[in-house]
């Protein structure tokens, strides 16, 4: 899975089997995730075409959810919990007669869901939600235009189920409580944001989560002088390439794939091309990286 921000518009790349209540729903194979944010007055009679329009002016073909909002994507949080990936653009104006309001959430997986557990997702994740607003204040558990995508990659269905109690779904719920919580401070000004924010879950001094920052950060440098920190967190993990990577004995049992001693990403000419063109493939960054 890759993602970006393009005008206005986070996408999600990648072969997705995905369930989704937004437009084009249902449970499919899509290529595409969005969300879109349009102005307040947005008032198009047929939000599918618009959409339709938008997905075809980027390239991409017609296999897509999509979702709109009138946050805009300064106020998205990301979310990284083990193989779980959340995106929430929470606001909440809308059951209010003052003006409109969203809260989109788009859950990713790297490990195969059953049918069923990706509509239970979509319900763990809506609890999350309403537990988020009540803590607030709120006395309302959503707002009139809400929508949910629940998206894995993969054949393999390592989850039959995604309740709160359940491996998948607990981490689920952690990260959308806390992501509508974060993106609703951005959205109101209660926390002062010019892009996107990525939190991952930490289990080093407790477990937290950590908004991460390439400011100030204390493992600089952590491969080498003048290395670009755009990518800490590796949109190709894991890649599964042993010219990069290799597996290593987890703390807690078994194995996981460590990316402790590649550069590639890191590499300026590589987080340059990257940024430009975040769908290129591992070898595209491979060949730039030998010609430097």
């Amino acid at each position: 899975m890759r993602y970006f921000i393009r005008n206005s518009t986070l996408f999600l790349r990648g072969d997705f089997t995905a369930a989704s209540t937004g437009i084009k729903g249902g449970i499919k194979r899509v290529f595409t995730i969005l969300n879109h944010t349009v102005p307040d007055t947005f008032d198009h009679a047929e939000p599918q075409k618009y959409l339709d329009l938008l997905v075809a002016r980027y390239g991409f073909g017609p296999e897509y959810f999509g979702l709109l909002t009138a946050v805009e994507m300064n106020a998205l949080c990301v979310l990284q919990y083990d193989f779980i990936t959340v995106f929430v653009t929470a606001g909440v104006r809308n059951p209010n007669p003052d003006g409109p309001g969203t809260i989109n959430i788009i859950v990713h997986s790297r490990e195969g869901f059953s049918p069923g557990a990706m509509l239970e997702a979509i319900i763990t994740a809506t609890e999350a939600k309403a537990h988020a607003l009540i803590s607030r204040g709120h006395t309302f558990t959503g707002t009139s235009t809400d929508a949910v995508v629940v998206a894995y990659e993969g054949e393999e269905q390592v989850h039959t189920y995604a309740g709160t109690l359940t491996e998948a779904g607990s981490r689920i719920y952690e990260a959308v409580r806390f992501g509508v919580t974060e993106s609703l401070k951005r959205h109101e000004g209660e926390v002062s944001s010019t892009g996107s924010t990525f939190f991952i879950f930490s289990r080093y001094g407790g477990h937290r989560w950590v908004e991460w920052s390439p400011k100030d950060c204390p493992y600089y440098p952590c491969h080498f002088e003048g290395q670009r920190c755009d990518f800490c967190y590796c949109p190709f993990y894991p890649c599964l390439d042993e010219e990069l990577g290799a597996w290593v004995e987890s703390s807690s049992g078994g194995y996981v794939w460590s990316c402790q001693k590649c550069e590639l990403v890191h590499i300026p000419v590589v987080a340059d091309y990257l940024q430009k063109y975040p769908e290129a493939s591992l070898q595209e960054l491979k060949r730039l990286r030998e010609k430097k």
